[in-house]
């Protein structure tokens, strides 16, 4: 017996890739979002008048309807810190 599984996913990240902090990665499954982690960067030194860094969230804010989850995996603000402005959003 075999059972045939057409389901597509896909996985990428918002932030968090090569640098410490805006830790944001995708799950897509099929037509669901999955966001895991929303994490915050603090700016570096030539960034004047910047106070936090967090990922660019213009992919969720545009399929808003599909995201079912946001997964946090630990509570550094690296992780967790930019939640309250995507949940803003």
């Amino acid at each position: 017996m075999t059972k045939e599984n057409n389901e597509k996913v896909r996985v990428f990240a918002l932030g968090g890739v090569g640098e410490i902090g805006k830790n944001m990665y995708i799950v897509e499954v099929d037509e669901d979002i999955i966001v895991i982690d929303a994490g915050l960067m603090f700016p570096d030194d030539d960034m004047l008048g910047v106070d936090i860094v967090i990922p660019d969230v213009t992919y969720l804010t545009e399929n808003e309807e599909r995201v079912k989850a946001i997964i946090l995996t630990h509570g550094h603000e690296d992780h967790i810190g930019g939640l309250s402005y995507v949940l803003k959003k």
